[in-house]
């Protein structure tokens, strides 16, 4: 298991239906060793913080695995690492595979797995398909959010240490699921 790819962005304000939308969806590569504070990685900045980032979701991992899925569902988008909104694109470790209090280690940082992502509909602008909301939820690729427990420096090719959590374990994919069906 390994970090692929880091992604970082800003606010910025986008028009959607002629109207003006303040969005960090749009992440660019970073490349060395980024540190990676309580809230976010350096660089990063959410724009809505009553629904994105604080500390239960400050860093949005994303499975690199999933990209070969999308590449055939949307075959005429350009799909680099972070086209879905993700701090870290990781190699190795699946929403089945990983549990809410799970702990991942990294360079000389510390997380836990927290949720899986409920995109909004910042991620149908950023493809300009209202559509791809419903299509990602119900394709059971989520991707989840890690609290940062330990602060410290990551880079792309770091390796990812996976420890499971204490007690009754609940997987990514079955919370995704289950809120799929209630959404």
């Amino acid at each position: 298991m390994k970090i692929i790819s880091i992604q970082v962005g800003r606010p910025r304000e986008i028009p959607a239906e002629g109207e003006p939308v303040l969005t960090s969806i749009f992440k660019l590569p970073v490349s060395g060793r980024v540190r990676v504070g309580r809230l976010n990685i350096d660089g990063d900045q959410q724009a809505d913080l009553s629904v994105h980032g604080g500390p239960r979701k400050a860093v949005y991992l994303y499975p690199s695995e999933h990209y070969a899925y999308w590449k055939h569902e949307l075959p005429s988008l350009s799909l680099p690492w972070g086209a879905f909104g993700e701090n870290l694109t990781i190699q190795g470790l699946l929403e089945d595979q990983v549990c809410v209090g799970d702990r991942l280690l990294a360079g000389t940082a510390e997380f836990v797995v927290t949720q899986p992502r409920q995109p909004c509909y910042k991620l149908g602008i950023r493809f300009g398909r209202p559509d791809i909301v419903k299509q990602f939820l119900r394709s059971g690729r989520s991707g989840f959010y890690v609290a940062v427990l330990k602060e410290g420096e990551i880079g792309a090719g770091d390796e990812l240490f996976h420890a499971p959590g204490p007690g009754e374990r609940v997987s990514i994919k079955a919370l995704s699921v289950a809120q799929s069906a209630r959404g």
